[in-house]
């Protein structure tokens, strides 16, 4: 779905080397509408929503019971959201028919009488619809997908196929209770209830009940002849709703689904709340939340080769987390979008390092940061908590999704991991069932620890942009000290401010290594460290904790020993500086050995592509063993190098590795390169190519661009 493209994005790890990130400013978000919270003068209870399906027609016949209370005295008109469809009657609890308008997007009900205040009543509205543009969305059959029908309630669809409050501060508990033809199965929130089946029409009947309350964004009904393999999590039910030609490919790519569920329900200190958890295959892109039931594109799917080219634990794990973080609580109003998806897209860090490893942790968190430093550099910059925008998806951007997930890593650096689980715990267990805003969670933080972290939020969710720092260190060996200067230069004219942040400082010599922490308040500080011989290497951000730009001038001596001896944040970031070296044979010399030994394939890679865009002969044989790596990601960056070359005695080595590779990816880079490097002697081989299966048509996709390429 279009709000979770953040997810499928494949970030591209370009470490910052200058400041200036305003330059590539394009869209001045300042002139976006005011947005306010939308206010209501009832309290929707329950929608009762009964729907026929005609899927090959492209059409439904619904009827919704709307069970309300009133927040005032004399409430005597109910006006609700409904769209796509047309109403042909409305009657109350008793059978008696009701007066309605419906115009502009709303049905206004013209109630028996007044009710008073925390009165309960109910009406049914009678309606049909075909082919809606928006909210339920009708598929024929495809290469790719059965036909089928989906919603797409996000962010105000189901007002589509219902009619409702649509907003997310009005949370109600829902039946859906869908007729489809046989042999399809409908799914939606909740526990089934029942399935009934009537063999005359070729029908079948699918009621499902959700009790708890949600947001009606969150309301979700897809059909399809779906097959439906099943997992578990003790006594929870997890199943994943797939087309009938990726069966043997569901516990591949959900497979990881009920260890999740037990690592979040332990680390936020809540278990997971709902009745049953489904994955649920639909046409369209990404994956959303709604709660009991995330629906992914099916572009998700691969079979055992794809783990290492399309791995799923990002998008599963992000969308598993909001079932706490965005479903258990929900945003009151979109400015604070933050509140599901910069919560759910730093579980999906969390749950990568507790999966993978501190590396691959540090990997993911690093492309976060990565992504939203791309969109401030080149977009715009905005505060994350945000009241202007023009509609809804606005607010779904790289500062929602992956600077709030950073932003919360600060947050826990601040507080440190006690007190900052501790208040997630707090937080969903105060705030179950509601909607929220970011001074409830503000507040469940000094509940807890008794901190004031005003200026922590005031600068990153209120003020926009960054820090651009500007390092430099000299040291003093008659005082046996380092001083250490640091210095903001980013631009405080468009309301950035002067930022305040602990930070580590490492310093290594030949004695040993000490680190300190110490805190930046003020545009420049010097700040002075004992250290009696000459420092091997200085870091500044020990632990990579900063959201931040920043340049830190060093000699090659110390990049290399960096480049050989720190974290893999910080190997990663001396091999990109040393680009600037690239000539000198030493330096060579030492990104070769990093590109054949690191530990870590994200080096290797880097340490690969810098040399490779050298474009020396020297350094093909480097190359040519790079594209034997264990990792796809490193063979992959060497095939792209190599194909820089044009050398079409290369074609014959690229075919062998085509037909060798067991990464779809790096067939396709493979492919690539054959297009850039042959002539037209490669084009039957490129043809046999067209006609390879494989996840998301990369290889097709590479064939026919190479083909192209020579033609």
């Amino acid at each position: 779905m279009k709000k979770k493209a953040w997810i499928l994005c494949e970030f591209v790890l370009v470490f910052v080397l200058s400041a200036g990130f305003l330059t590539g400013q394009a869209i001045d978000v300042s002139q976006w509408p005011l947005q306010e919270e939308r206010s209501r003068d009832f309290d929707a209870l329950h929608y009762r929503i009964r729907l026929d399906l005609d899927i090959a027609g492209k059409a439904f016949r619904g009827e919704t019971t709307v069970t309300v209370a009133p927040l005032r005295d004399g409430f005597e008109r109910c006006e609700l959201d409904a769209e796509s469809f047309v109403v042909s009657r409305v009657w109350n609890s008793w059978g008696s028919p009701l007066k309605f308008e419906q115009a502009g997007g709303k049905l206004m009900v013209f109630l028996e009488k007044g009710y008073l205040y925390g009165e309960i009543l109910s009406f049914t509205v009678a309606y049909e619809g075909r082919d809606p543009e928006d909210g339920l969305r009708f598929y024929a059959e495809t290469e790719d997908n059965p036909m089928l029908v989906a919603s797409d309630s996000w962010p105000y669809g189901v007002r589509h196929w219902f009619p409702c409050n649509d907003y997310p501060n009005d949370k109600a508990t829902n039946e859906v209770i869908a007729t489809v033809p046989s042999p399809f199965k409908a799914v939606s929130n909740g526990r089934l209830e029942n399935v009934s089946e009537d063999t005359e029409a070729g029908t079948s009947t699918w009621h499902w009940v959700q009790d708890l309350p949600h947001s009606t964004y969150l309301i979700v009904l897809a059909a399809a002849p779906y097959v439906v393999v099943r997992d578990s999590y003790g006594k929870i039910p997890i199943n994943y709703w797939v087309y009938p030609q990726y069966a043997d490919q569901a516990r591949i790519v959900f497979g990881e689904t009920p260890d999740m569920m037990e690592y979040f329900s332990r680390v936020f200190g809540y278990e997971y709340p709902w009745a049953k958890y489904d994955q649920v295959l639909v046409p369209f892109g990404g994956g959303a939340e709604s709660t009991t039931a995330t629906v992914m594109g099916h572009r998700i799917m691969y079979d055992e080769r794809g783990e290492q080219d399309f791995s799923s634990m990002g998008i599963v794990s992000h969308e598993l987390a909001h079932q706490w973080w965005g479903d258990l609580i929900t945003l009151r109003s979109w400015a604070h979008t933050w509140m599901n998806e910069s919560f759910g897209t730093y579980s999906d860090y969390l749950y990568q390092r507790h999966a993978r490893g501190e590396d691959e942790g540090a990997l993911t968190l690093h492309g976060k940061k990565e992504s939203y430093l791309r969109e401030a550099r080149t977009q715009y910059i905005r505060p994350i908590v945000y009241d202007r925008y023009r509609r809804p998806q606005d607010m779904f951007d790289a500062h929602t999704y992956p600077k709030g997930a950073v932003v919360l890593h600060m947050l826990r650096f601040v507080l440190g991991d006690d007190a900052f689980f501790r208040t997630l715990k707090h937080f969903l267990q105060e705030y179950a069932f509601q909607p929220v805003d970011t001074h409830d969670f503000i507040k469940s933080i000094k509940t807890v620890t008794g901190q004031s972290l005003d200026w922590f939020f005031e600068q990153w969710l209120y003020r926009p942009g960054h820090p651009v720092f500007d390092i430099r260190y000299d040291w003093d060996a008659e005082a046996r000290e380092l001083r250490l200067t640091v210095t903001q230069t980013q631009d405080t004219a468009r309301g950035i401010p002067i930022f305040r942040t602990p930070v580590f400082i490492g310093i290594t010599t030949e004695e040993g290594k000490a680190s300190t922490k110490v805190w930046i308040e003020a545009q420049e500080e010097t700040f002075t460290f004992p250290c009696s011989t000459r420092p091997v290497l200085v870091r500044f951000d020990e632990g990579n904790y900063l959201l931040k730009e920043w340049t830190f001038a060093k000699s090659r001596e110390e990049l290399i020993s960096q480049l050989e001896n720190d974290d893999v944040m910080g190997r990663m970031w001396a091999a990109n500086e040393l680009e600037r070296f690239a000539d000198d044979q030493d330096v060579v010399a030492h990104l070769e050995q990093s590109g054949h030994q690191d530990p870590f394939w994200a080096v290797r890679r880097d340490a690969t592509r810098i040399l490779g865009k050298r474009k020396d002969d020297g350094l093909l044989a480097f190359l040519q063993y790079q594209c034997r790596d264990e990792k796809s990601a490193v063979r992959i960056a060497a095939i792209g190098q190599l194909a820089e070359f044009g050398k079409p005695e290369m074609v014959d080595f690229l075919k062998q590795l085509f037909n060798e590779e067991d990464s779809y990816r790096a067939q396709a880079a493979a492919l690539t390169a054959i297009g850039k490097c042959g002539g037209e002697d490669a084009i039957p081989f490129l043809e046999e190519a067209v006609m390879v299966s494989s996840p998301r048509h990369v290889i097709r996709t590479a064939a026919q661009r190479a083909l192209k390429d020579l033609k």
